[in-house]
């Protein structure tokens, strides 16, 4: 099948009748030999495709889905590193009946600039050749019993079918590059029992990543060796997992002949499987076994292991296309989702967040109706059913009825914007129904909630300025009796509290496009929603940039999937174009703190200003009350003050305090302050004495403003001591690590990127080795916080436009009771930039890492 043919099955004959001439040509113009291709190798997310072709595939995808789906999540899959897109496991049966329509597909995604990895199997190739051979394949437990000689017609049909691959991809004009072994190293499972079959150790990522560098997509095999060169077969599926472990993608696909995975009574597909609320009843089904069984189960487990903006799709090759870029999809879409706990007691409730949650939420909390300790106390004692999700996005109130046989009423439901965006409201919604035969809710006659009850009600009543609503009541005697106990009073007087229209309002650009999918194996009214993210457009303004921080952040913001810019202010840029914002047009503006005041579509305020100026753009947008935005400053300001929340999100269980939304104002660090504090705060309880920091900072830290420590005749061969005590760093580190250090700061003659040398006096004796086993212990799992192997030092020109700390050095003085470490970091990026989009995806519910290169 050519690239033409797939572009029209997967886009619609509109699409191809229209774009015919075009792909006409351009297949023809990418089907010349291999040398004459373009062999420069592209920057990440570019590759031979002219902007122009590339701008006409995407109008191309525009057939399938909206403008703003297919927008949203072409940047949402360029916001990662090009080799964290996606894995796609291909099956055997794929390669032998779909080879052209894969090939298409694939060849579709990397004109758009995307480089998914590919691991292929060869199972019925594999099959039909031992029954040849007269071999009969055996299989223990699902896994392929695999002798001497079945292993060397494996390896032949591997290397065959992933040539196979390569050559259709090189025919459509697509670089890619076949991987037979080298990636994956292995130990035998069980020698004795399976024979010559894999478990894999390590994944070497290198070699995936060096071909992407190269422009070419990376065709994988199975097949692993041990650490001798002995070859080991391992289960595609297997390998795929282990593989997206490493590389941590956006997306896991499964490329299957069925196109995703059906329910065994039903035979329907499924559309959307969520993992925390479903699948330990989803494993109970009897339709759920045998190899269905341990698919979901090793996605399950895979999936525990990865980012939770990560996510597996089964699909077919012909539908790729509309199963990554719609939120419709058209295969069977695996996340994790959110669990939402059912309660009977109210003190099981985290009060605490509870509390902050209906603070920004709740209208009757809002508007003055009622106050939250007087409904908290109000709940206890009564028989009420209880639901939220662990982040407390949600939270909904059924009250049980007094009278036996009476119908219960649902008197709260409210939620935030991102448990609207990530369909945890409708979840919700399905558990109340699964959990309540008949159910009443009633508003007043203008609420603004009343489309939203509507579309769930199976009847309604209005009588003087309220409308009952009510589900699941058939018999026409008993909504008589409960309409004349509605207009009595003797029913519930009190309408239901709700702030669903509002937040779906706030949070739904997609509202009123159609293409809903169903949602997963119980419920029949959802939608996907965009990844296991927020898919609404978090709307940042920044006040100051014009410095070096706030280009960095703009660009950063650039290339969020859940955020985009919505002013930017800049007294001397102002009327210019902002063009390190590439996705709409942003002009420069100059906002007064009136101004600020006045804007009411911003979700989070960034000031960039430098120490002393802020206070009256944070007073202008706190004037709003408690529903204010999230204010974030990057200067000192409010550093030492506990009314705002530190955003030092590895240290002092600063991350939960910003998860739990408790805090609307957020303090970026220092970027000295930063590297400091997480250089020595592994080490504060072995302190004997008064740690010294010697820092040397690239003259981007200086700022804009010409000034001697950062011109570049000054500097040149030199390097500038300033502030040798009392350094507002200084009192920083001290006021948040809990214990005082010395620090020297000196600015050097490179642009960016701060190193730290930092001795500490030890209270007792350590090794090298004891000095790291602390470090790494306590950033075990941080994406930002990298420790260098022991012996190794970082060096400032590897740190420079990255957006993580490495600390390394570790070596302790002869006597055993002074150590020197060594850190370095990007004082734009995890020092400012990248620490501040960190903190504002943790506060406003977004994934932690979203719009950050790891």
């Amino acid at each position: 099948m050519s690239f033409l043919r797939a572009c029209s099955r997967a886009t619609g004959s509109r699409a191809s009748s229209v774009l015919r001439p075009w792909l006409l040509r351009s297949s023809a113009a990418t089907c010349q030999p291999r040398s004459r291709l373009p062999l420069t190798p592209p920057r990440s997310y570019h590759n031979q495709a002219t902007i122009s072709e590339k701008e006409t595939i995407v109008k191309l995808l525009y057939n399938i889905g909206s403008r703003k789906e297919v927008e949203q999540y072409l940047r949402h899959f360029s916001s990662v590193e090009s080799h964290q897109f996606a894995v796609i496991k291909v099956g055997g049966a794929v390669l032998t009946d779909d080879l052209d329509t894969l090939a298409s597909s694939l060849t579709f995604l990397n004109r758009v600039g995307l480089y998914p990895i590919v691991v292929h199997g060869a199972g019925p190739q594999l099959n039909h050749l031992l029954e040849r051979a007269g071999i009969v394949p055996d299989y223990i437990e699902g896994i392929r019993i695999t002798d001497a000689k079945t292993l060397e017609i494996a390896r032949q049909v591997f290397q065959e079918e992933n040539l196979r691959l390569v050559e259709a991809l090189e025919k459509l004009g697509t670089r890619a590059r076949p991987i037979n072994g080298g990636v994956f190293t292995a130990d035998y499972l069980d020698k004795e029992k399976y024979q010559y079959v894999g478990e894999i150790k390590s994944v070497n990522k290198e070699l995936v990543e060096s071909c992407i560098r190269s422009g070419a997509l990376p065709i994988l095999t199975s097949l692993a060796e041990t650490p001798d060169g002995q070859i080991l077969n391992v289960n595609a599926d297997v390998a795929a997992g282990e593989l997206a472990r490493v590389l941590e993608p956006l997306k896991i696909v499964y490329i299957n002949e069925k196109g995703g995975l059906f329910h065994g009574e039903t035979k329907k597909k499924i559309d959307v499987i969520n993992l925390d609320e479903e699948y330990e009843e989803l494993m109970k089904e009897s339709w759920v076994r045998y190899g269905t069984k341990l698919k979901i189960r090793e996605i399950h487990d895979l999936l525990m292991h990865l980012p939770r903006s990560s996510s597996v799709s089964i699909i077919s090759a012909e539908h790729l296309h509309k199963e990554l870029f719609t939120h419709s999809g058209a295969g069977t879409l695996i996340r994790r989702g959110h669990r939402v706990t059912r309660s009977t007691d109210p003190n099981k409730l985290d009060s605490d967040r509870l509390r902050s949650f209906l603070e920004e939420n709740d209208p009757e909390v809002l508007d003055g109706s009622t106050s939250i300790a007087k409904y908290l106390q109000g709940l206890k004692g009564r028989d009420v059913q209880i639901y939220h999700d662990a982040a407390y996005d949600i939270f909904a109130v059924v009250a049980q009825p007094s009278t036996p046989g009476a119908v219960p009423f649902l008197e709260k439901f409210v939620a935030t914007k991102t448990a609207v965006l990530n369909n945890v409201t409708d979840n919700v919604w399905q558990m109340i129904r699964k959990d309540f035969e008949t159910l009443s809710w009633m508003s007043k006659k203008d609420d603004a909630n009343k489309t939203w009850y509507f579309e769930r009600a199976d009847g309604s009543f209005t009588a003087g300025d309220k409308t009952l609503f009510w589900y699941g009541i058939e018999d026409l005697e008993a909504v008589q009796k409960y309409l004349k106990d509605f207009q009595k009073g003797s029913a519930r007087t009190g309408p239901t509290t709700s702030n669903i229209a509002s937040a779906q309002a706030a949070g739904n650009p997609f509202k009123g496009q159609g293409g809903a999918r169903k949602y997963s194996t119980m419920s029949s009214t959802q939608r996907r929603g965009y990844s296991t993210t927020a898919s609404s457009p978090t709307r940042i303004g920044l006040i100051g940039a014009r410095g070096y921080t706030g280009q960095e952040l703009i660009k950063l913001i650039d290339n969020h999937p859940s955020a985009e810019l919505a002013y930017v202010s800049s007294r001397e840029l102002v009327g210019r174009p902002c063009e390190h914002y590439k996705r709409s047009t942003v002009t420069y503006s100059n906002l007064s703190p009136q101004d600020v005041g006045k804007k009411d579509d911003v979700d989070c305020w960034v000031m960039a200003l430098p120490n002393g100026i802020c206070k009256p753009f944070v007073n202008a947008a706190l004037a709003s009350g408690a529903n204010h935005p999230l204010l974030l400053d990057l200067s000192a300001d409010y550093r030492f003050t506990d009314e705002w929340q530190y955003g030092l999100p590895e240290l002092y269980g600063n991350r939960d305090k910003l998860i739990a939304g408790k805090n609307k104002k957020i303090s970026n660090p220092g970027c000295y302050a930063t590297g400091s504090q997480l250089a020595v705060a592994p080490l504060r309880e072995y302190f004997d004495g008064l740690p010294t920091v010697f820092g040397v900072s690239g003259y981007s830290g200086a700022g804009t403003n010409p000034s001697p420590k950062n011109d570049i005749n000054n500097l040149r061969d030199n390097i500038i001591p300033y502030a040798l005590t009392d350094h507002i760093h200084e009192r920083e580190i001290g006021r948040h690590l809990g214990d005082e250090v010395a620090f020297v700061p000196h600015v050097g003659q490179y642009f960016q990127g701060i190193h730290l040398t930092v001795s500490i006096p030890l209270n007792k004796s350590m090794t090298d080795a004891d000095v790291h086993e602390i470090y790494a212990k306590m950033y075990q799992g941080e994406k930002l916080v990298k420790v260098l192997p022991l012996g190794q030092a970082p060096e400032v020109k590897k740190i420079s436009g990255r957006h993580h700390v490495e600390i390394g050095g570790f070596k302790v003085h002869s006597g055993g009771k002074r150590v020197v470490v060594i850190a370095t970091i990007d004082n734009l990026l995890k020092g400012a930039a990248t620490q501040a989009i960190q903190n504002i995806n943790l506060a406003l519910g977004l994934e932690e890492f979203a719009g950050i290169p790891i």
